[in-house]
């Protein structure tokens, strides 16, 4: 599993034009957008994206029979997969938060504690994206796992909207609601958080690995 991950962030470091430009455009972007919590989900995103790249790499010219003819199985290749995109997301939502942090600082006098606290809620969200990426990537080809993202991301939008809808319809004020949350409250719902996207990717990581032990090379 060390040679995997070292593979891939050797990948990640033949990257380094295109993570630099992705670092200025969300630093670029903190001049403008007054909602910080995008940049942080940004980042997030684009960190989990890389995963699905080095997929892509080892598909290519049919290179996962060349890599299982040597001594990886399967499912150390799916833990890898894992274990990778955690750091690349982990290292998105970190770069994502420091930036808004101290932009939200420089522009409105953001109290950095509430920014870190507003990352931190995040923090699950960012991950769970994982939780969806690698198994659809590992099960369809690049184009066909990108329309499949797709499709579930537009269903996961229209539930929140319609949640949103029908919050205004019963006369629920999600926004007043929170601020009354108590500090404490709100550190433990990002404690619950952070478990149920921890079985969420336990969960998601037997999946994939039951759909590479059934694909044929």
């Amino acid at each position: 599993m060390k040679g995997l991950l070292i593979k891939d962030l050797r990948l990640m470091k033949n990257m380094g034009n295109s993570l630099a430009i992705i670092l200025l455009v969300a630093v670029g972007m903190s001049f403008y957008i007054s909602d910080m919590s995008f940049i942080v989900i940004y980042m997030a995103i684009i960190g989990t994206s890389f995963t699905s790249s080095t997929i892509s790499y080892d598909e290519f010219d049919n290179g996962n029979a060349f890599l299982f003819s040597l001594p990886v199985s399967r499912k150390d290749y799916v833990l890898e997969k894992y274990l990778f995109a955690i750091l690349m997301c982990g290292g998105g939502w970190l770069l994502g938060s420091v930036i808004s942090i101290v932009a939200g600082a420089a522009r409105s006098g953001l109290d950095p504690m509430e920014g870190m606290m507003t990352a931190l809620v995040l923090l699950p969200v960012a991950m769970c994206l994982n939780v969806l990426l690698v198994p659809l990537r590992l099960k369809f080809e690049a184009e066909k796992s990108r329309i499949a993202q797709i499709v579930i991301m537009g269903g996961i939008f229209v539930v929140v909207i319609a949640g949103t809808k029908i919050a205004e319809r019963l006369g629920i004020d999600l926004e007043a609601l929170g601020e009354r949350m108590p500090v404490m409250s709100a550190r433990l719902g990002i404690v619950v958080a952070l478990g149920v996207c921890i079985a969420l990717l336990l969960l998601s990581c037997h999946i994939s690995i039951k759909i590479m032990e059934r694909k044929e090379f």
